[in-house]
């Protein structure tokens, strides 16, 4: 009789599973992906509206703000859409994609933080943009604590499935 109600706690959308339609923004870690994809496009904006005078640094800024930003979208209408269909496969592919995006935003961030630091130095800059690339700095951080976190919660869901 236990293991009947154990069963039936595990089918009904635990952690141990991703969650479909509005659950997606109710459940740790996929919540998460609301903060991913806000710090992710505010970094994209901010990037964006300033002078990019280090292309390749702030270029991979750049890249790597809109490809999350792009694949979060992506996976949250899936998600929402329930495509995922209940399989373990998805879970493996939701873990995979936060690590790998957690990695690519520290890299980001670090990226900003050099480029920032040396438009400080170069002549010419105005002090508008300075503060725009700072901010970019600051939410590029929180954009890879917010993927670090759901990656955790990730790999802990993945453990739970296997």
């Amino acid at each position: 009789m236990a293991a009947t109600g154990a069963s039936a706690t595990s089918d009904h959308g635990n952690s141990a599973a991703l969650p479909s339609g509005l659950h997606v923004f109710i459940s740790f870690p996929d919540a998460l992906m609301i903060t991913d994809f806000i710090f992710g496009g505010l970094v994209w904006i901010l990037v964006a509206s300033t002078t990019v005078l280090f292309v390749d640094t702030q270029g991979w800024v750049m890249f790597v703000s809109i490809f999350c930003f792009v694949i979060t979208s992506i996976l949250i209408v899936l998600y929402i859409m329930g495509a995922h269909g209940g399989q373990s496969s998805w879970i493996i592919l939701d873990t995979s994609y936060q690590c790998i995006a957690a990695l690519l935003y520290l890299s980001a961030a670090v990226a900003q933080a050099i480029a920032t630091r040396r438009s400080a130095a170069a002549s010419g800059v105005h002090y508008k943009a300075y503060q725009e690339n700072i901010a970019a700095v600051v939410f590029a951080y929180l954009a890879t604590l917010s993927y670090v976190i759901h990656a955790v919660g990730s790999l802990m869901r993945w453990k739970k499935a296997s």
